[in-house]
């Protein structure tokens, strides 16, 4: 696991761009703090950079590493669980190795398929490789969006980085915030893909290549999609017996390293499932860790214990009562862009605790999107809905009616589209008039809720609206939110996080299931649910569904009440993208209990504190 950075076509002679690579890396130490390396081309048209996490190969895997001739050079950030079959392979077809890492199964795999590399990795991976013989840069990332990278396009010529801190460290570079990612932001509390907070930066996209050339541009490419053949004639029997071989063997993969190896266990399904399989494969118990708040309906340790001491792991856990407002102050801005996930707080703190003791742990995150786990998916299925022409006669009732009125929600809802009463249920309005605190001069027509996510939903329309739901999230919230905070904070103190329920082999078949076998009475994971019967307690089954929360309003109450009274300032950045009577409002509501706008409120929160380091307006 590592740190990746740096750049082509800028126009730096070698010297000078050595020196920015190394400073670019610098701001990334936390990511790799076992060392750093550099690639830099005798004309300095590229240079590559990485921090690294000594996890395989700790004594030789040490990058850039590059083929025999030095031609091609690769700096890498993931793990490439499938390297031993692949090296196997390669050296049957007459390729010599020098080190035991992963990364060298890059080198030589492009020399053997090309750009085609990627599709014969099993892993999570960010890679930049320079083939200096055809003077081309490919960067990749894996499939699902397990671990970032960012591209700045520059006058003909790029930078790429793992973090966007690693790009505001080149002399070159403008850091000007982009008004339409963080209007996007306030609707989903992250910066949708392809998108950045800043102009002329994107992310790559997973299961996307991209090349560039001298002179030529760049061009990208997708090479992986979650848009699976749906197996319409699988029965339950047949179903349960492959997730339960395909989550065997992704966890075994997964449990390869060379250095100390634990497990996130909240007690729900997911982590549950993953820490049971583990028990059974290692010859030692397995390390977990749990975290709490020591608010009543915030502490998920004792469940976690629980299923700790049914599966006799060695577990650690900390129920604690954190200093939230220095918490934040630290945590929020260290995404580098506005992101209001609040959970990133305890991923943080059970990220801090598990490094204390290893290197690496593995978490449950991305089962409730392949198997249908959110009760979102039941809800947005079975509301009710108005008929094309009704629809908007009904909206402008709702409009004139004032806010606080008794079922005016509810008629707002009512009106939207079957994909906007999806997007209702993981996004929040703009527009004043529908709740929301987006100046509405701002907004556009690909704004609306109806349009938020229309070209996900369109291009898996060939599946029922259940099996979109999924596939939406998974190239959506997935990459965006859930594996953004779970890198993020991992990475803050330098600990690997594996996500086994992502390995490619096991999604595709989650995702190529029937709804009919994902949602039984009401509830998801109904197929999942009987594969992991005979590993975990059952107890485990029995407890309904929670996430990881956080007592937001509590504390918008208490510690973090003076942000919100600094947030009403009529001199605060956010006020430069919203709307001041609308958030004064939704503040007043929520300080004198009338409604929880705590989401919301911690979205404008966040993006005050992020504009506020930016020092200068839009």
């Amino acid at each position: 696991m590592c740190g990746i950075a740096g750049f082509a076509g800028l126009g730096t002679p070698a010297e000078m761009a050595r020196a920015w690579v190394g400073t670019m890396c610098g701001e990334i130490v936390h990511r790799g703090p076992d060392g750093q390396g550099c690639f830099v081309s005798t004309d300095g048209t590229v240079a590559l950079g990485m921090r690294r996490l000594a996890i395989i190969d700790v004594a030789g895997g040490w990058q850039p590493i590059g083929n025999e001739t030095g031609t091609i050079q690769v700096v890498f950030n993931g793990e490439v669980y499938n390297f031993r079959a692949l090296r196997a392979e390669l050296e049957r077809l007459g390729h010599t190795f020098a080190t035991r890492s992963d990364t060298e199964t890059i080198v030589h795999g492009y020399e053997e398929w090309g750009d085609r590399v990627v599709e014969h990795l099993r892993g999570m991976f960010a890679i930049a490789l320079w083939d200096g013989a055809r003077q081309r840069l490919l960067l990749a990332r894996d499939r699902l969006g397990i671990k970032p990278l960012y591209v700045w396009l520059h006058q003909g010529g790029l930078a790429f980085a793992s973090e966007l801190k690693a790009l505001r460290a080149l002399p070159t570079f403008e850091a000007r915030p982009s008004p339409a990612a963080l209007i996007r932001f306030l609707a989903f509390a992250y910066v949708p893909d392809p998108h950045s907070a800043y102009e002329g930066v994107r992310k790559l996209l997973p299961g996307h290549t991209l090349t560039w050339q001298p002179g030529c541009g760049m061009q990208e490419q997708r090479y992986w999609e979650p848009r699976v053949a749906e197996l319409t004639d699988i029965s339950e029997a047949e179903a349960v017996r492959e997730i339960r071989r395909l989550l065997e063997d992704s966890v075994r993969c997964h449990l390869e390293s060379d250095v100390p190896l634990g497990a996130f266990l909240s007690g729900g399904i997911d982590s549950s499932a993953v820490v049971a399989q583990m028990s059974r494969l290692m010859d030692r118990p397995v390390k977990t860790f749990t975290i709490g708040f020591d608010e009543v309906g915030h502490n998920e340790a004792p469940h976690a214990a629980e299923v700790a001491r049914a599966l006799s792991t060695e577990h650690t856990e900390l129920v604690m009562r954190p200093d939230v407002d220095q918490l934040i102050e630290d945590l929020v801005l260290w995404f580098d862009e506005p992101f209001a996930d609040s959970s990133a707080l305890p991923t943080y703190l059970v990220s801090k605790l598990a490094r204390e003791h290893v290197t690496v742990a593995l978490s449950g995150d991305g089962g409730d999107e392949l198997f249908g786990g959110y009760t979102r998916y039941w809800k947005a299925q079975h509301s009710p809905t108005l008929p094309d022409a009704v629809r908007p006669i009904v909206r402008q009732l709702a409009a004139r009616l004032p806010h606080g009125a008794r079922g005016r929600n509810y008629l707002i809802n009512l009106c939207r589209t079957r994909e906007g009463r999806y997007a209702d249920t993981v996004a929040l309005p703009l527009l004043p008039w529908e709740g929301g605190v987006v100046r509405s001069e701002l907004v556009t027509e690909d704004d609306r809720f109806e349009m938020l996510l229309a070209n996900l939903f369109h291009s898996v329309r060939d599946r029922d609206f259940p099996a979109q739901m999924a596939l939406v999230d998974v190239m959506s919230y997935l990459p965006g939110d859930i594996l953004t905070k779970v890198d993020r904070m991992s990475m803050r103190v330098s600990l690997e996080a594996r996500v086994p329920l992502l390995d490619h082999l096991f999604a595709e078949f989650a995702l190529s299931l029937p709804s009919r076998l994902k949602f039984r009475g009401g509830v998801g994971k109904w197929i999942f649910r009987k594969a992991i019967e005979p590993l975990v307690p059952a107890s485990v089954l029995a407890r309904p569904k929670s996430g990881f929360a956080v007592p937001l309003g509590q504390w918008f109450r208490g510690p973090l009440r003076h942000r919100l009274e600094a947030l009403s300032r009529h001199d605060s950045p956010v006020f430069q993208y919203t709307d001041g009577a609308s958030v004064l409002r939704i503040l007043e509501e929520h300080r004198v209990g009338r409604r929880d706008h705590s989401y919301m409120i911690w979205r404008l929160l966040v993006l005050n504190m992020w504009l506020t380091k930016q020092g200068s307006p839009a």
